[in-house]
């Protein structure tokens, strides 16, 4: 039984053993509270303006933008369950690897049984499954420091969107928006590519998050200077990437080709640009110069990336001033898996088509509502409770050590 002294957001935990304990760092909660926020808007507000025809706020907010953030925050919890500024080596490192194995297979078991529940024509992709593959691909990179983090992330970035585009033609079709198990089963091939690189969070460009998110968390995130460096880096990424997209397109000649290449009329490709399309074209590599939401293009994770830095930069710095008054996002955020799980379940009952406003009002407060009363009552949500105790579990069995490997470790993981 730990006891802890209440303050500020860096106040240290200290166990019975003596051990001093971190506490969470309440900027990553609150920002993956966002995330979450973000991902209902997209799931139950509508994507444009009726009077209009113009994207909606919470398109133009959320949409691609937090998924992102969820990935670069679960490599930041990655880094910290992993030994944070001093990665483990030897059998820990080995112990670690199987307990982010066991994790992830947990998460897709997860994701798949919500799947079950959800119709065939879904209100809503789950990311879960994706979420999976994103741990399963990370275990190899548990032992590296931020700066090979950082080059492997960039290498993703670059190279994912190159193969996904090349590969869209040969690879096998998927069927399935939120796949359950008879389907992997049936259609295993399919599934993998849907996974890696075809479905609506793939998992190869989506490393360029995790992995820069591994990077952080191996850095000192409670220090001002590298919260400040996040939130400038992140404006700096996100504005660079808008404007060579902008001078590509538009300066040198992009947009004309794609029209030709596509055969699209100019508000066809007007409505690509702002809302996708299922897939990438692979009629030429002009499409790699977009940046629109989902389409995984590397100017569309540099927009994405820097939005998730600059967020998750205001959020350590904010926590340490008015920590307490982000409560309810916070909460939110520590349980992430519970309370997305259960937004997808209510909407598999398919009944907020009419009042989607009202419906997202509800989702929020009774998700703010549940997270803090049960946050200080219980802690740990439900489902993050299971998933922590059989990967801890399994880590300790591999270490061969009945204790916590790394009492010293913070815990926002």
């Amino acid at each position: 039984m730990n006891t802890t002294r209440r303050g500020g957001t860096g106040d240290v935990a200290t166990a019975t053993d003596g051990a001093p304990r971190k506490r969470r760092l309440v900027g990553i909660d609150a920002a993956r509270g966002l995330a979450l926020i973000g991902l209902m808007a997209i799931h139950l507000l509508p994507a444009w303006n009726e009077q209009t025809g113009e994207a909606s706020w919470s398109w133009r907010l959320f949409s691609g933008h937090s998924a992102a953030l969820f990935a670069l925050l679960a490599g930041v919890g990655l880094a910290l369950g992993s030994g944070a500024r001093q990665p483990r080596e030897g059998r820990a490192l080995t112990a670690d690897r199987v307990s982010v194995l066991v994790r992830a297979l947990l998460i897709v078991t997860v994701g798949m049984t919500v799947n079950a529940a959800m119709p065939e024509d879904p209100p809503a992709y789950n990311i879960l499954f994706y979420y999976g593959m994103f741990f399963i691909l990370a275990i190899p990179f548990l032992h590296a420091r931020p700066k090979t983090l950082f080059i492997w992330a960039a290498a993703f970035g670059i190279l994912s969107p190159l193969l996904m585009q090349r590969m869209l033609d040969v690879l096998p079709e998927w069927w399935y928006y939120n796949p359950t198990l008879p389907n992997v089963l049936s259609n295993p091939a399919g599934t993998l590519s849907q996974l890696l690189l075809t479905g609506n969070y793939p998992a190869l460009p989506y490393m360029t998050y995790l992995l820069v998110g591994m990077g952080l968390g191996r850095l000192d995130l409670r220090a001002v200077r590298t919260q400040v460096r996040l939130v400038i880096v992140g404006v700096v990424l996100t504005v660079l990437a808008q404007l060579v997209s902008a001078v590509l397109l538009y300066g040198l000649g992009g947009y004309s080709v794609l029209q030709e290449a596509s055969r699209l009329s100019e508000s066809t490709l007007d409505e690509i640009l702002v809302w996708g399309t299922d897939s990438l074209p692979t009629d030429t590599g002009w499409w790699l110069a977009i940046t629109t939401p989902h389409s995984n293009t590397p100017l569309a994770i540099a927009t994405s990336l820097g939005l998730s830095l600059a967020v998750l930069g205001v959020f350590l710095l904010i926590s340490q001033k008015i920590g307490d008054w982000l409560l309810p996002l916070s909460a939110m955020g520590s349980m992430t898996l519970t309370l997305y799980s259960a937004h997808l379940l209510a909407l598999s009952l398919e009944l907020h088509y009419d009042s989607p406003y009202l419906w997202y009002v509800v989702h929020l407060l009774v998700a703010a509502v549940f997270a803090v009363i049960w946050q200080r009552t219980l802690g740990q949500g439900p489902l993050e409770r299971v998933v922590a105790y059989c990967a801890k579990r399994t880590r300790r069995l591999v270490a061969g050590q009945g204790g916590n490997a790394n009492p010293g470790k913070t815990r926002n993981s």
